[in-house]
């Protein structure tokens, strides 16, 4: 389940999450006492227990759900093939299941990994499905798509190795290999995003990359999260580059857009280090990007497949922000997935959402709020 974790978090977002990012896990510590707080967080409020939580998606989708029971059942692809067929161009919905997918093969073949250096016998059999796919039906654009980010999912595994770039250049590759079968997607272009990030690719030739993206499918909001880093002084540029890239993209978003809440992504990846002061998430800067995620999934439709990422982040400065009422709103939308950041930062997506949804539960209580009377009245 660990590796499965870590795979988890390398995809979350896009692919934009690579391995050192994982000192997020600053706050962990702190968050952990809150499980303590309530002692059965569950008790009246309707919310999954710890160990029932999933931590493969950010929320429910049943259909990804089948075909991969399918694919564990009978080591077919053809489930997946038929699930990215069935999704056609919606491009957002498209670009989750591939990285679910993609996540899935990579966890089974480090898993197969785990258990033959404990047999000693040097097999390997994981993901064969996705290896078959290819073979089968090289013109599959789903396969290909899948395959590239399978590739980059493998690379992040272990980004000090020396085949970090040789498998990185095979994704991109294959990145282009997907875009000749499907000309109009933008899928295999975002895969590349993450590629080109990695591989430390020149700003013009990333801005030509993501001008490939924006051709396709401008208000991608998958595809802004996984270009964001880019931007970011993690990377290649800095925290205004970063914070101006999110607020065009916001400014210039169309009604029912979830990107008027990418400020508040921007803001996540550059808040200091070990500031855990609570005056710093109720400053007017913070206040500003969660009221754009307020306003972003107010006017979004309720099922638009990004918005539990949006929710899951609400939730974090919200609680930190001691906006208790407004946190469990959220946690009474989104509970029972923690497929997202911030949660797939740390070693235990699932203990992280859970001290999180404890020390609001603790909040809300102190604030006079009881299980009888939730969810708020007037929500």
């Amino acid at each position: 389940m660990d590796a499965l974790l870590v795979l988890l978090a390398a995809t979350a977002l896009g692919g934009c999450v690579f391995l050192p990012w994982m000192r997020r896990r600053r706050a962990v510590q702190q968050t952990r006492q809150g499980l303590v707080v309530a002692a059965d967080p569950m008790a009246g409020y309707g919310f999954v227990p710890l160990d029932e939580l999933d931590v493969r998606l950010p929320g429910p989708d049943q259909e990804l759900d089948d075909a991969l029971a399918a694919i564990r059942r009978t080591h077919d692809w053809r489930p997946a093939a038929e699930l990215l067929k069935a999704t056609g161009d919606d491009w957002e919905l498209r670009w989750q299941r591939v990285q679910t997918l993609a996540g899935s093969a990579a966890f089974e073949l480090a898993q197969e990994g785990t258990e033959d250096a404990a047999r000693g016998d040097g097999r390997r059999s994981g993901g064969i499905w996705l290896r078959t796919w290819r073979l089968e039906s090289p013109k599959d654009p789903g396969g290909a798509q899948t395959h590239a980010q399978f590739l980059v999912l493998q690379a992040l595994r272990d980004p000090g190795s020396q085949d970090f770039r040789m498998i990185l250049e095979e994704a991109r590759t294959v990145c282009r290999e997907a875009a000749l079968l499907a000309p109009g997607s933008p899928i295999p272009y975002i895969t590349e995003l993450a590629v080109a990030r990695g591989l430390n690719d020149r700003p013009a030739d990333y801005e030509e990359l993501w001008s490939k993206v924006a051709q396709r499918a401008p208000h991608h909001m998958g595809a802004h999260l996984a270009a964001l880093p880019y931007w970011s002084e993690k990377w290649h540029g800095s925290r205004k580059e970063a914070e101006a890239f999110a607020e065009r993209a916001a400014a210039g978003a169309p009604e029912n857009s979830l990107l008027p809440a990418l400020p508040l992504f921007a803001v996540y990846e550059h808040l200091p280090e070990a500031n855990m002061v609570r005056s710093l998430y109720q400053s007017a800067v913070i206040e500003r990007a969660v009221e754009g995620a307020h306003f972003a999934l107010g006017q979004a439709p309720a099922d638009h497949p990004m918005a539990p990422h949006v929710r899951h982040l609400l939730v974090w400065f919200l609680v930190r922000a001691e906006r208790y009422a407004e946190a469990m709103e959220q946690l009474r939308l989104v509970d029972g997935h923690v497929g997202a950041v911030p949660w797939s930062y740390g070693r235990s997506p699932a203990a992280e959402y859970a001290a999180y949804r404890a020390l609001a539960i603790a909040g809300w209580e102190q604030m006079g709020g009881t299980s009888a009377g939730f969810p708020p009245e007037g929500r």
